[in-house]
């Protein structure tokens, strides 16, 4: 028997008044899974005072968590920037508690944070474990007795070029050559994370690691650098979130991964602002034993009305050649296949 799992991109319910309505042209679809797991993009928290649109906070009601289990997810991730504040995280995760979701990224402490979610499926258990790049430096990530997420510290450096890598980089010896952006994973933080997915392997039959980070479009090397150290760890599948883009997708070791999904349902972002005419990713991996044996995804994108919906892969010839384009430098062959573009795993 195998296991059918969906992932998709963040979700974030601030500003949607009914609970059945983001999901309702997408719920068939998503019963075609055995499990389903998002990014959770905002905090189920009602302040005690009216905030202005300058004071960050991602909030929705907490009567608007229904539209999770209306839509039937079974876990989400909950480490990212925007679930900040002690009492917004710890409201939202009695939240999901009282309705039953599991939830991994953030807790009453880091032990609570860095905890995995595991939810049993038809074969077996399968295993989720969040962490995010993409963070405040202060109050925000977990301590020993304190609310917040569970990290993975990034650090940058800027390189000026030494050696011509590229056609249009110009001799060093030109004032204003601009530097290499250099990125990578804090060594102590994945010496963690590939700890915790080794213990997760032992306990499940399917893992996933899932990662808030990026910038704009770029696939830097502190994502690269995780995304193999967890599938090294025993990940059968990596999925990234963050930029609200949809990214290049990877197959490494015969295991997927989703560098970016975008957005799922994404109503409102920051200083109040309507999101735009997005367009994101729902991914499917099938898995037999250990083994990957199907990997693909939909596009989906969202209407005036906030419901998300799957596009007709034929009509969105731009977002698949873009992201066609920047997959295939990573050696990923993409095809299409009804409404779904196919991810070519080969043998591992």
């Amino acid at each position: 028997m195998s296991t059918t799992l969906m992932c998709t991109g963040d979700i974030n319910l601030m500003n949607v008044t009914d609970p059945e309505a983001p999901f309702v042209r997408v719920q068939r679809v998503l019963q075609q899974a055995d499990i389903r797991f998002a990014n959770l993009e905002c905090c189920f928290y009602e302040p005690s005072a009216t905030r202005s649109l300058s004071d960050e906070g991602f909030y929705a009601q907490p009567r608007l968590a229904q539209a999770l289990r209306i839509a039937g997810f079974d876990a989400v991730g909950t480490a990212n920037n925007v679930n900040y504040g002690a009492d917004a995280i710890l409201s939202s995760l009695k939240t999901l508690d009282a309705l039953g979701i599991p939830h991994t990224g953030s807790g009453a402490n880091s032990a609570a944070a860095h905890a995995p979610a595991i939810v049993k499926a038809r074969e077996g258990q399968v295993g989720f474990q969040q962490r995010t790049s993409v963070y405040w430096p202060t109050n925000h990530e977990a301590g020993e007795h304190s609310p917040g997420v569970a990290a993975l510290r990034g650090h940058t450096a800027y390189r000026v070029p030494a050696h011509k890598t590229r056609p249009e980089i110009p001799p060093m010896n030109r004032p204003g050559v601009p530097p290499e952006v250099m990125t990578w994973a804090d060594a102590a933080y994945l010496k963690r994370l590939r700890e915790d997915i080794g213990r997760l392997r032992e306990q499940c039959d399917m893992v996933v690691a899932s990662q808030h980070w990026g910038l704009h479009q770029d696939v830097l090397q502190y994502m690269s650098e995780i995304a193999h150290a967890a599938i090294d760890a025993g990940a059968d599948v990596v999925i990234g979130h963050g930029p609200h883009y949809s990214l290049p997708v990877e197959v490494y070791k015969g295991r997927p991964i989703f560098y970016g999904l975008g957005s799922f349902s994404f109503h409102t972002g920051h200083g109040g602002l309507k999101h735009g005419d997005w367009v994101g990713m729902l991914a499917r991996v099938v898995v037999d034993g250990r083994r990957i044996r199907e990997a693909a995804f939909r596009l989906v994108r969202h209407n005036d009305n906030n419901e998300t919906y799957v596009c007709d892969p034929g009509k969105e010839s731009a977002a698949l050649e873009q992201i066609t384009s920047r997959s295939t430098p990573l050696g990923t062959k993409l095809s299409v296949a009804g409404d779904e573009v196919l991810i070519h795993i080969g043998s591992e």
